[in-house]
């Protein structure tokens, strides 16, 4: 096999992601092959509802390694699974979920693949509030739990320190080491993946970088964090206002902004790139995608969802 193949899971029974996986392999050829992990039952179904002619090739597992795998072909695992309702939230549907990662993963252990893509998954019933979100879901499944999700575009990238944690739990979790940390896994992965040294701003976690309360956290966490850091090599500067730093001048100077919390660096990225941006978890023994939408079901049977994050995701991954 020249180059390992890209797995991708679908994810929900109903969500767009078919569609816009369809669209993607219409647009454009991959070199890697591409494996789908999905119900075959469903697969049929959302080939013949968007219209997709292609050959289905089921593959066994005993013998993934002895394909001669060829995209013209829709390639696929079949996970068995009964008549899946509508709901997102019933056993049966978080089981298929719960089976598709597992099989994924197994793939990923056994080095068959060291890329993988997950379509949308909707969290609050899979995760069952066990987990703050499929970062670290995966990442929990691992020895090492540094990990660090990431917010991939070529001009700007941004990573949350702390990630779907609610906004009265954040000050408690921001510590010096967590920092550290993050800005560490940024600066790895850029330099193992993307070959080049990244240039790192950090926000504060207070408007401006000030608080009337006697402990101010970007005093005596985060610039100690980033002063740590800079001693070691690592091109990262801060803490800067957040309300400032996604300036056109103030952005143009950095490759990744590491904020404090959610939606203090999502919210800005995505009214930069809105959907052409990709959801990497890094810190994992292989890069995990996912695009950066969800389930989106109020657009199923549309036809009008925007594939370019999926083909980002796609194209990332086929060049690594």
């Amino acid at each position: 096999m020249k180059t390992k193949p890209i797995i991708l899971i679908a994810g929900e029974p109903n969500s767009i992601f078919f569609e816009i996986f369809f669209k993607a392999i219409k647009l454009k050829s991959y070199r890697s092959p591409l494996i789908l992990i999905c119900c075959k039952k469903i697969l049929l179904q959302q080939m013949k509802k968007n219209k997709l002619k292609k050959k289905l090739n089921v593959l066994e597992l005993n013998k993934l390694r002895k394909y001669n795998f060829d995209n013209n072909d829709l390639n696929l695992i079949d996970i068995k699974c009964k008549k899946l309702k509508k709901s997102f939230t019933t056993k049966l549907t978080n089981q298929y979920l719960e089976n598709s990662f597992k099989l994924a993963l197994k793939l990923m252990d056994e080095k068959f693949s060291n890329k993988l893509i997950n379509g949308p998954i909707n969290k609050k019933s899979f995760l069952n509030k066990k987990y703050l979100g499929i970062t670290e879901y995966i990442s929990t499944k691992y020895k090492s739990k540094k990990t660090a999700m990431l917010i991939y575009n070529k001009k700007l990238s941004v990573c949350p320190a702390t990630t779907h944690l609610p906004i009265k739990l954040v000050a408690k979790n921001i510590t010096k080491k967590l920092i550290e940390e993050k800005i560490n896994i940024i600066h790895t992965f850029f330099k193992e993946k993307l070959n080049y040294k990244p240039k790192i701003a950090v926000t504060g976690m207070n408007p401006h970088c000030e608080s009337i309360s006697k402990f101010n956290e970007d005093d005596k966490i985060v610039s100690r964090a980033i002063i740590s850091q800079k001693k070691r090599g690592i091109y990262v500067s801060g803490p800067y206002p957040a309300d400032t730093i996604f300036l056109k001048k103030n952005r143009d100077k950095f490759n990744v902004i590491l904020g404090m919390y959610h939606d203090q660096v999502l919210a800005p990225i995505k009214t930069l790139c809105e959907f052409d941006a990709i959801n990497i978890t890094m810190g994992l023994p292989f890069i995990r995608i996912t695009p950066d939408h969800g389930p989106n079901e109020k657009m199923l049977g549309k036809n009008v969802s925007n594939p370019i994050s999926l083909i980002n995701a796609l194209n990332f991954l086929d060049k690594h």
